[in-house]
């Protein structure tokens, strides 16, 4: 029998042992008058005699610790992320709540009933006077997180990543705090949230690959989201004219460092402003998200100071002349040239080239918060064009840690335009683009009724957050990312094969 056999084996023994002392392995409702960490800002700093008179409380938590000395002992409990010692002597519990002590296991979670006192030490402690068991734990809690296997482990496992790495509890309470600012900040401006299908009969308001599921009443396919976009626009049109949503996504690609297949955005339509408009709200949004969430305008990734305060803003075509790399810096007059273009690139038109240089030469060099504007309409079927160059649309990206994390434009309300953009996609499709987008009858139809002019905008949570809290991988600020198959978990035959009466 292995080791891990064998701890199973005494652990389901222990719920026998603690079943005896008359405690339920899997109790009920204890009521608690603190938190742990409520316990350690409110008291953390109070001296031996300002716990006097005693502070009663009730606590709950995990067991990370415990060693025992004879009739008294301590423990670490663990509770959201951070951990307070209690203290368990004979004579203050009763016999039967020290046998329970004893016979605590790592990991499980129990209640105590007590005040508040230092130890000899120094540490804040929980004087005990009566302990509840509320929860029996199987497994072995880790000691450590190491090498590749055990970070696999993490993502697949987060519940137990959650418990041995307090750290990564704090990236996704940072997470939260990212979306509650942006949420305060919209509705302070007079915008509505609202919810758009998650599963649409003609996918579109992004250039992407969509899942495919099927329903079985209308025996019709449907895809899975790859933006709210176009239904957004609905709402514009139908008068809802500040409208957001923080909405999942889902896109049949790859998975890296910067890409899960489902992922979170914020899109948000205001009418009656253009892109231009949205670039100054944009930066006043994420520096006070970057206030909100560190105190600060600036952040701390990867060795670089990012300060969301000020930003950098190029034309596409300014960004390819400033950050290209090695002899030959294109002139303006050249990154304007066609000929220049497709000589520099193998796609098929200026406009694809000159994205496709962009994205090669200066893309990963956007290290600072800047925005890029000005994109060819072949990558922007959805955008208004410039009025002085139809070749281009009124759009924007935002970058920063060599990351896209937001992509806006002054919106298309031409219905007979936005029928044209919609079949220069369909021809782009026929030459075997897979992202191109598909015609939307409805949409078209929609903006037939009137949109008034109106500029949205995309930002990227997840990426938003990797670059708030120093995460290297998107991996790292997605609860459950996407992972291969498992196999088998072996713990269910050996649950089923230790299952005595």
């Amino acid at each position: 029998m292995s080791l891990e056999d064998e701890l199973l084996k005494q652990r389901l023994c222990r719920i026998r042992e603690i079943q005896a002392l008359g405690y339920r392995p899997y109790g009920g409702r204890f009521d608690i008058t603190h938190a742990i960490p409520e316990i350690l800002a409110g008291f953390g700093a109070k001296t031996a005699d300002e716990l006097v008179p005693q502070v009663g409380v009730r606590i709950a938590g995990r067991v990370m610790t415990k060693r025992l000395m004879g009739k008294a002992g301590f423990a670490h409990l663990q509770q959201n992320g951070e951990r307070l010692q209690i203290y368990v002597k004979r004579d203050a519990v009763g016999e039967r709540d020290f046998e329970l002590f004893q016979i605590l296991d790592h990991g499980d979670i129990v209640g105590v009933e007590g005040y508040l006192f230092r130890t000899r030490t120094g540490e804040l402690s929980v004087h005990a006077e009566k302990l509840e068991f509320l929860s029996k734990t199987l497994l072995a809690m880790p000691e450590k997180w190491h090498g590749l296997e055990d970070v696999e482990t993490r993502y697949r496992q987060r519940y137990l990543d959650l418990i041995a790495n307090p750290e990564v509890r704090k990236v996704f309470v940072t997470r939260a705090r990212i979306i509650a600012s942006l949420r305060r900040q919209l509705e302070s401006r007079g915008f509505v949230e609202v919810e758009t299908p998650m599963m649409q009969p003609i996918y579109g308001g992004a250039a992407a690959r969509p899942f495919v599921t099927h329903h079985n009443t209308l025996d019709i396919d449907l895809y899975l989201r790859i933006a709210p976009e176009l239904y957004l626009k609905r709402l514009v049109v139908g008068g809802l004219e500040r409208v957001y949503e923080i909405n999942r996504n889902f896109r049949n690609e790859g998975l890296s460092k910067k890409n899960n297949p489902e992922f979170t955005m914020l899109e948000f339509y205001q009418a009656y402003t253009d892109y231009q408009g949205l670039m100054d709200f944009s930066a006043e949004l994420l520096e006070q998200v970057c206030r909100d969430v560190t105190g600060s305008a600036e952040v701390e990734f990867e060795g670089h100071k990012l300060d969301f305060s000020r930003f950098r803003r190029y034309s596409m075509r300014e960004a390819v002349m400033e950050f290209w790399e090695g002899p030959n810096r294109p002139r303006p007059e050249e990154v304007c040239h066609p000929d220049w273009l497709l000589h520099h690139s193998d796609k098929l038109t200026p406009g694809e080239a000159l994205t496709d240089i962009f994205e090669r030469h200066a893309e990963a060099k956007l290290i600072q918060p800047t925005i890029i504007y000005d994109y060819p309409v072949e990558s922007s079927p959805l955008s208004k064009n410039k009025p002085e160059d139809p070749a281009f649309v009124e759009r924007f990206e935002i970058y920063a840690a060599g990351m896209e994390v937001g992509n806006a434009y002054t919106e298309l309300n031409d219905p007979q335009e936005q029928r044209r953009r919609f079949e220069m996609q369909l021809a782009m499709r026929d030459r075997g683009d897979e992202e191109a987008h598909q015609m939307d009858g409805d949409y078209v139809r929609a903006l037939a009724y009137g949109m008034p002019p109106t500029g949205g905008e995309g930002i990227g949570i997840d990426r938003i957050t990797m670059i708030f809290t120093g995460s290297r991988t998107i991996r790292d600020v997605i609860l459950f990312p996407l992972l291969r198959p498992e196999g088998p978990i072996d713990l269910i035959d050996r649950l089923r094969e230790y299952d005595q009466p």
